[in-house]
């Protein structure tokens, strides 16, 4: 049986342990993040939601997720 290796991100800063080959898509899916009500920022740069399936994680990476609460 072969090991899965694990990478260190951090998540709002918070050390998460993921596997090697995680995507940015498979994070949102693991936290069950509403995408509708979210920015997401990958190492101080906001990225492009449609895109959120094409960015592999990668060690060391940090990861904000800011979600809207509306209000008046």
């Amino acid at each position: 049986m072969r090991k899965i290796k694990k990478i260190k991100i951090k998540v709002n800063g918070k050390v998460r342990y993921i596997s090697n080959n995680f995507r940015m898509i498979d994070l949102v899916k693991n936290l069950k993040i509403p995408m509708k009500k979210v920015a997401i920022e990958l190492n101080q740069e906001i990225i492009d939601k449609k895109n959120i399936n094409k960015i592999n994680l990668k060690k060391n990476d940090k990861i904000e997720i800011v979600h809207f609460i509306g209000g008046g």
